[in-house]
Order: C-alpha cells, then structure tokens, then sequence
C-alpha cells in the first residue's frame, strides 16, 4: 500500500525505525531492538502515516521477537527444552534480520510493510 504525499524526510525516518532493531541487535545483544521503532513512533507518529505505521509495526514485531527470545532462555534453563530454546533464538533472530530489511526496503519506495506474527500494541 502505497502513502500518498510521503516526504523524503517522512522515508528517511519509516527506513530508520525499521532498520534501528538490527543496529540495537548488534548493539545490544537485541535485547532493547524494540526501543528504536518506540523513540520514532512516539516522537515522529504524527508526521504521516507512513512513518507511523512503518515505527508501530516494527515495534511490534520486535516485541514479538523479544518475548520468543525471552521464552527461549527459560526453555534453555529448563535443559529438557534445550533444541526448543535453541530454535527460539535461531528462527525469530532470522525472521527480525530479513523483515527489518525487507520492511527498509519497502518504507524507502513509500510504501507500508505489514510485519508477520506480531503483537499489535501500537497502532
């Protein structure tokens, strides 16, 4: 779905808060790869539409991602679980790297991405 007047401004900060979990996941372990899509959104939400949906969407993926990531360290813990745990962390850390980008992608030509499995907390 393509936003109607998205500004270059609007598509430099709709790539950012997609793109800002992966530079928290190398920062951060991904451990705070939600905080970014939530700065944007709250400061930024009510430029347009584009930059609002593009910071929601990501902040809930990555809320997603993170409660996965969390069930994985208890399943680790549990050492019974231990290959559930192990593809906890392997699957969603994936799914964050190719949707962020794919999600960057798509807020560069001005158009909104939709993430897949995600809690909606944002809207």
């Amino acid at each position: 779905m393509t936003t109607p007047a998205a500004s270059g401004d609007d598509k430099t900060l709709a790539v950012l808060a997609h793109l800002s979990p992966l530079i928290a996941l190398v920062l951060t372990a991904g451990w705070l790869s939600w905080a970014g899509p939530l700065i944007v959104w709250l400061i930024w939400r009510e430029r347009g539409g584009l930059v609002r949906t593009a910071a929601a969407t990501s902040f809930n993926f990555n809320v997603t991602i993170w409660v996965a990531i969390v069930l994985g360290w208890i399943c680790i813990f549990t050492i019974v679980l231990i290959p559930v745990g192990i593809l906890l962390f392997l699957v969603p850390g994936i799914l964050q790297i190719v949707f962020s980008i794919m999600g960057a992608l798509r807020a560069s030509r001005g158009e909104s991405f939709k993430y897949p499995l995600q809690i909606p907390i944002l809207h």
